[in-house]
């Protein structure tokens, strides 16, 4: 049932697929049942003032912070602002440009509070990048901080939609938003959207192919919090929580914004999306809940003796695949377990998990409660018991992609397709096997990267490594390992032959790689994760 909307722009609904393209959506558990009308924005800010003193800290940054009044309070203005000055109206688009601060966070709040959609971009994009996503999501006033102003600026100028009509700036020295904001009424109503009513579009990392638009509703902010944080975080208070996702990444969303204010707790930003500034901001705020990639992990396992991770009660990990033996490392090294995760843009954020003494190190876990999995055959047919297919999950949050005809790949018979290959044992764990993109067809036979990235990872002369499939002629493809080699560690023919015979005595021989090239970093997206089609792009040109 589609709830009568409070958009008086009436694009995203407009643009939705058709009802018989979307997911299987499950609403089984009382929490997962909210009223017709939901603002997640004053949702989010009510439960923390229900759980919180409105003058306690909601976000530390540095030597800043703001409490939850200073928040909602903030938020309500700028929302004024949006409404009277730039005449945005329920259903418009704002395109969000900024670095995880206190500002962008209200800017966020501030949008969903007027009716606005909410499109966050990450900061690093250029104006090429970000020139797509306008024209998309057809972006009507963006939100940017002063020194990203200008590929913002560029990229209005490429658009071919023109729907841009402002661009308004904070930060810097005279910071002309909060100007504005100074004279906006702190008592700002939030607008009474529909559950249903999109309040965000998280476009895809665009690893593969052009970005997609994923729409989410107001209940899909509340459901990842009544889901993943409710039954996997289980937040006792105090806490504080840390991460380096940026928001615009909807694991950082849930992450550093919703789940915090969900729980009424605090969360402390790094000052810079580093492991160094991470470990800085751990220290410093004695921060509870840690979020960030198994890349972070791996690097902040070099420098564990200079910081101080005593006040750390979860550490969790998703974004891309955490190897097992990244897993084992840390927990040697800390004696704490990584919860791991998987979760998609598609789905919000994480469907399977596990945390405390359910967790089995090198699995991804089962399904989060809420949600429902299943393994599919080449066929589409379900595999009943231990096995392995394509991961297929379901549950209160689902795909449904703004006028995209890759709707019908990503859902099949009611099913999210993640794109996954996963297996699943006799007792209900699912396993990371890859990406059904990145399976490597060699001689006959199928190897999964991801497998030989954890044997590579296993040697103590890596630091990174992705591994593709690579033309040959005799057959077919050949396994290529590029290698990022850990600190005063040289890449040469030695090294070749060490890597390769260990691989070896790990795997089944046949899987060795054949091929490594040496290279002092990884091509990688904004949000961190593996650019593996940049690796494959040079086999085309080769």
């Amino acid at each position: 049932m589609i709830r009568p909307s409070a958009h008086r722009d009436t694009f995203t609904r407009d643009n939705l697929p058709p009802p018989d393209e979307w997911p299987d959506l499950i609403f089984d558990r009382p929490e997962l049942h909210y009223p017709d009308r939901l603002n997640a924005a004053s949702a989010l800010l009510a439960r923390a003032g229900t759980l919180s003193d409105p003058d306690a800290p909601a976000i530390l940054w540095g030597a800043a912070c703001w409490t939850f009044r200073m928040l909602d309070t903030r938020s309500n203005q700028l929302a004024g602002v949006l409404v009277d000055h730039y005449r945005l109206v329920p259903g418009e688009r704002v395109l969000l440009r900024g670095a995880n601060t206190p500002m962008l966070f209200a800017a966020w709040l501030a949008v969903i509070k007027a009716g606005g959609v909410a499109v966050t971009t990450m900061p690093m994009l250029r104006a090429m990048e970000l020139a797509p996503v306008i024209d998309k999501a057809r972006v009507q006033v963006a939100i940017c901080e002063a020194g990203l102003v200008g590929e913002l600026e560029e990229a209005a100028q490429a658009t071919t939609a023109g729907s841009l009509r402002a661009i308004a700036v904070y930060g810097g020295d005279d910071d002309p938003l909060a100007a504005l904001m100074q004279h906006a009424d702190p008592d700002f109503q939030p607008v009474a959207t529909a559950q249903d009513d999109v309040c965000l579009i998280a476009f895809t990392s665009g690893t593969t192919g052009s970005p997609k638009a994923a729409a989410h509703f107001h209940r899909d902010v509340l459901a990842m919090c009544d889901t993943f944080a409710r039954h996997i975080l289980k937040v006792e208070r105090p806490a504080v929580f840390c991460g380096t996702p940026p928001i615009a990444f909807t694991f950082g969303l849930g992450a550093l914004l919703a789940f915090p204010l969900s729980a009424g707790c605090a969360v402390a930003l790094p000052e810079q999306s580093t492991p160094a500034a991470l470990a800085r901001a751990i220290a410093d705020h004695r921060a509870s809940h840690v979020f960030t990639s198994p890349t972070a992990y791996r690097a902040l396992l070099q420098t564990l003796g200079q910081i101080d991770l005593s006040s750390v009660r979860l550490f969790v990990s998703a974004g891309e695949h955490l190897p097992e033996e990244t897993w084992h490392a840390w927990h040697r090294a800390t004696g704490a377990a990584i919860v791991n995760g998987l979760g998609t843009t598609e789905m919000i954020h994480i469907v399977l998990s596990a945390a405390d003494d359910d967790i089995v190190p090198g699995a991804t876990g089962r399904p989060v409660p809420g949600y429902e999995a299943c393994l599919l055959d080449p066929s589409g047919d379900m595999i009943d018991g231990p096995g392995e297919g394509r991961l297929a999950v379901r549950g209160p949050t689902g795909c449904r992609y703004l006028a995209d005809p890759r709707q019908r790949d990503y859902v099949v018979r009611g099913w999210n397709v993640t794109g996954d290959i996963y297996r699943r044992d006799a007792a209900g764990y699912y396993w990371y096997v890859g990406r059904s993109d990145d399976m490597i067809v060699s001689s006959g036979y199928n190897i999964a990267a991801p497998e030989i990235e954890a044997a590579l990872y296993r040697h103590d002369a890596v630091a990174e490594c992705a591994v593709i499939g690579w033309p040959d002629a005799d057959r077919g493809q050949i396994v290529k390992a590029v290698v990022v080699p850990a600190a005063g560690v040289i890449g040469d023919a030695v090294l070749i032959k060490a890597l390769q015979d260990h691989v070896k005595q790990t795997l089944a021989p046949y899987k060795y790689p054949r091929l490594i090239e040496f290279r002092d970093a990884l091509p990688k997206t904004p949000n961190g994760k593996l650019r593996r089609s940049a690796l494959k792009a040079a086999a085309l040109v080769d």
